[in-house]
């Protein structure tokens, strides 16, 4: 079967966000998603009470055994907590999965404010895991903290986003949803590669109106890995995963008193 995605993320007990709404992505988006759980957390759509970290060795057994069974066409790494966890996840896949694109997710902050990576750990996410990825998709929080730059603009996005470029990945997608105004604007900048140029590429919708975006960046990073593992170029992987989360978004079940989780299962397979 093509379109096998091994994500590593934390698990979300209220089922939005994390290894949850992941594996609803890339299964509604009929790819196969197998796992590595990272960190346990108990959270609701109010916020994060408690993480339970994962010894760092036993992620990497479970990234072992599935890359060593079941294989991946994408690899998507989400909430990793700590420098030990990140340095583990980079050297298994050195190891064992430097043929499958990594999307890196660099969680931070959950949607409530509770903190999701340890201050100490953004060295080795800047320096161990972005130089590695085929894409790398930050919100804004996140770009700032990667970059130390104030992100106050579409101008400031597209500047930060060379700075992260310049880290090392081969992709940045810098998600635009925490800029105030009625469009929103992820803009995509490219590294040239062999027989390509370097680019850069703006997506803009108009703002869906709603409580219901606990999980979006995860949603988004899952269902692109989704596309990738698929043999989707970069911007139709991009496009298509921006299309489905926009539409789980508006068929949100209005679950919870606080961000409310998306509907992954509003499409019928396979989305196109």
């Amino acid at each position: 079967m093509k379109g096998r995605v091994l994500i590593v993320a934390g698990s979300d007990s209220g089922g939005g966000a994390g290894i949850q709404a992941d594996l609803k992505a890339v299964t509604a988006l009929d790819a196969y998603g197998a796992t590595a759980i990272a960190a346990l957390t108990a959270q609701n759509t109010r916020g994060v009470a408690a993480v339970f970290p994962i010894p760092p060795d036993f992620i990497g057994r479970q990234m072992e055994l599935v890359l060593d069974d079941i294989g991946a066409d994408a690899i998507k790494t989400g909430m990793l907590h700590s420098a030990e966890v990140i340095e583990e996840v980079a050297r298994v896949y050195e190891r064992l999965g430097r043929g499958a694109p990594l999307v890196v997710d660099p969680v931070m902050v959950a949607k409530g404010g509770a903190r999701l990576l340890e201050p100490q750990a953004e060295g080795a996410l800047r320096g161990r895991l972005l130089p590695m990825a085929a894409l790398v998709t930050p919100n804004i929080p996140e770009a700032e903290a990667l970059t130390g730059m104030v992100i106050d603009s579409v101008d400031a996005m597209r500047r930060a986003a060379a700075r992260l470029l310049s880290m090392g990945p081969r992709a940045v997608l810098l998600k635009g949803g925490h800029l105030p105004g009625a469009t929103v604007v992820d803009v995509l900048q490219t590294a040239p590669a062999p027989g390509a140029a370097g680019g850069e590429q703006l997506f803009e919708d108009a703002r869906i109106e709603t409580r219901a975006t606990h999980g979006t960046g995860c949603t988004l990073a899952s269902a692109i890995a989704a596309g990738l593992a698929q043999d989707l170029a970069l911007v139709p992987a991009i496009s298509r995963a921006r299309r489905y989360l926009r539409e789980a978004m508006r068929a949100a079940p209005g679950l919870g008193h606080g961000h409310g989780p998306l509907n992954h299962a509003h499409t019928v397979r396979p989305f196109s």
